[in-house]
This record gives structure tokens, sequence and C-alpha cells, in this order.
């Protein structure tokens, strides 16, 4: 699952499951904000369960959609979670979610920008620079790109280094000031903010320094390499940062 394009069609619904998902749909709109906040769990949840891609239909009160490209996702917290570097680095290193929370910690605000249209206005997030952690892997000069690999089994990326020693680059530990829940890549996801939305893989595991850029999971299937908002896949939209 990834907030990105939509995934492809699943098995087909019934016209009951249907209606029924567009009432629901209705309901969020014109709901007091609790329901609506119990409407946007309810969603989440539901869309990693979901093999329709119905769910990622529909807005949620903080604006997202939920799209999934595996059939489920296992939840990681603080004692099963470990994100690993290596690859072409002198210090393969292994980090758990206290590690990470241990490292000094950079807050952004931007828009959150889909390569499908939609959009979310000055988003926080939190985490490390992804810059910091390559630097205490130590890169080796023959590196020329990063693989990011996911605990979805499914789910990869690329960014070249130049790209992911930018300052607005980082794993990312919270969003709207929140802990990053599971269904928004929790506990820990990439964010590149000057891209679309895509390239922010979630639940991410494996950071991997390679010589050359190997196309993630959308970019495969004809999405962009380079994904800058505003200056790539055809689109136009006001860059995020």
């Amino acid at each position: 699952m990834e907030e990105g394009p939509p995934a492809e069609r699943g098995t087909p619904v019934g016209r009951r499951v249907f209606l029924g998902t567009l009432a629901l749909g209705a309901l969020g709109v014109v709901a007091a904000p609790p329901l609506q906040r119990g409407l946007e769990g309810f969603l989440g949840s539901a869309a990693d369960k979901d093999p329709t891609g119905l769910t990622g239909l529909l807005p949620n009160g903080g604006g997202f959609r939920y799209y999934s490209v595996a059939s489920s996702v296992p939840r990681k917290n603080a004692d099963t979670y470990r994100l690993t570097i290596d690859g072409l680095v002198d210090r393969p290193a292994t980090y758990t979610l206290a590690d990470l929370k241990a490292l000094p910690q950079t807050r952004l605000v931007r828009d959150v920008q889909c390569v499908t249209g939609w959009r979310v206005p000055d988003t926080p997030f939190e985490g490390v620079r992804l810059s910091r952690l390559l630097d205490a892997a130590g890169v080796r000069p023959t590196a020329r790109a990063i693989r990011f690999t996911c605990f979805d089994g499914t789910y990869t990326e690329s960014l070249t280094l130049a790209q992911a020693r930018r300052a607005d680059v980082m794993v990312a530990l919270r969003m709207q000031d929140k802990d990053l829940g599971h269904a928004h890549g929790g506990p820990v996801r990439l964010y590149v903010a000057p891209m679309y939305f895509y390239k922010s893989a979630k639940w991410l595991s494996g950071i991997t320094l390679t010589d050359e850029v190997d196309p993630g999971y959308w970019e495969e299937r004809g999405y962009d390499v380079d994904a800058w908002v505003g200056r790539s896949n055809g689109r136009d939209d006001a860059p995020t940062s």
C-alpha cells in the first residue's frame, strides 16, 4: 500500500459493497469532527485489508488517500522494527526505532503532492535527515545511488546520492505531529519533500547504496525516476519546497 498511483484492479465487488463504501464517504462529508476522525481511522485500517482498492477512492480527515500495492503488510513496533543500511558503505548498520529516535531530529512543513492530483497542504514531518545516516555509514566513492526496500515485501524506491543528501530528505518517524501510524507507513517511512509522494516509500526497512539507479516499483510501471513536483510526470503542479 502506498500513497501514490492507484493499484491495479483486484477482485470484482458487488453492488452492496460499492454502495456501502460510497455511503461511508458521504457520511464523512457531513459528520462532526469526532466522527470524521473515527472514519479516518476506519479507512486506514480497512485499506490494509481491502483487495478492491475502493477505500482509496475516499478522502479522510487528513486529506490523504490509501492505495494498496501489497495484499497485506505486517505490523512493526518498537520491539520488532529494524532499519538496515548496507551496500557500498564502510560501516553497515542496523537501527532500532529507539536508535532512530535518539538521533537529532529535523522538522519540515511542506505540501504533500500525489502524482494522481490530490494535495495536502502544510503537512509536518519529523525524523532523521538521510544524509546523517549516510555519513555515519561511510559511503564509498563508487556509490552513486540508493535503493530503498520496505517490509511490505513489494514496494521499492530509488534516489541518486545527490538527491538523498538534500536537507529536505529524511527518514521520517512522525507526521502531522503524531508518531507515524501503520496506514501512513509507520513506524518509519522515507520522506522526499520536493518530489511526488510515491518517492516517499512507506514501511521503510532497507537503505542500500548502489553504483547506479535501480528504478522503483512505480517507475518500472511508467512513472518518472526523477519525480520533482511540477517538473515531471507531465504535470505542472506548484512545487512543494
